[in-house]
């Protein structure tokens, strides 16, 4: 690693590392998208810190693909990252009501529970208990980055959730 990178080195590097970088992700991910769609992204972050700090490497996505294989057998050491929330069942609290908001609520909960369950714990977590995204990150074992990516990916499906139920009132919500 001999020289620091310019933002034109490193969008030229991405755009032609990303997408070999993403297979590599993949295969080892078992059909898991998110997940492979966090380490690739966890990789660039990193990488971008790491080559502003120390330079170019001779080889990017050779040392690219070392750091997502051990952010990936990384988190594989730890235990599942259903650790959110106290594990007591995947009830959700009453989301704060308005005025006679019983049509808006009932909708929400049977959207939130269509989603996976961890994507569930992930909005409750965040919008109905108020952790802050770095003690969810501490409780996933994921950086903060990481969870932001989730939870952007918890509410677009939420939102589909929503807007697919044929007894929604045709009112649009901001989640």
């Amino acid at each position: 690693m001999a020289r620091r990178p310019s933002e034109d080195d490193i969008r030229r590097i991405y755009r032609e590392t990303v997408d070999d970088l993403f297979a590599f992700v993949s295969r080892r991910c078992d059909g898991d998208r998110e997940l492979a769609e966090d380490v690739t992204q966890e990789t660039w972050l990193r990488a971008i810190k790491a080559w502003r700090d120390d330079g170019l490497p001779d080889r990017p996505l050779a040392w690219l693909s070392t750091v997502a294989a051990r952010l990936l057998s990384n988190y594989r050491r730890r235990p599942a990252p259903q650790r959110l929330g106290d594990g007591s069942g995947d009830t959700l609290p009453a989301p704060p009501s308005e005025d006679d908001g019983t049509d808006r609520e009932s909708m929400v909960r049977k959207a939130l529970a269509k989603l996976p369950a961890l994507q569930m714990r992930l909005l409750r977590a965040f919008h109905f208990e108020r952790q802050p995204v770095a003690r969810i990150a501490a409780s996933m074992g994921i950086s903060e980055r990481g969870v932001e990516g989730r939870l952007r990916r918890a509410r677009l499906r939420l939102r589909r959730e929503i807007e697919s139920d044929p007894g929604a009132t045709g009112e649009s919500y901001d989640y």
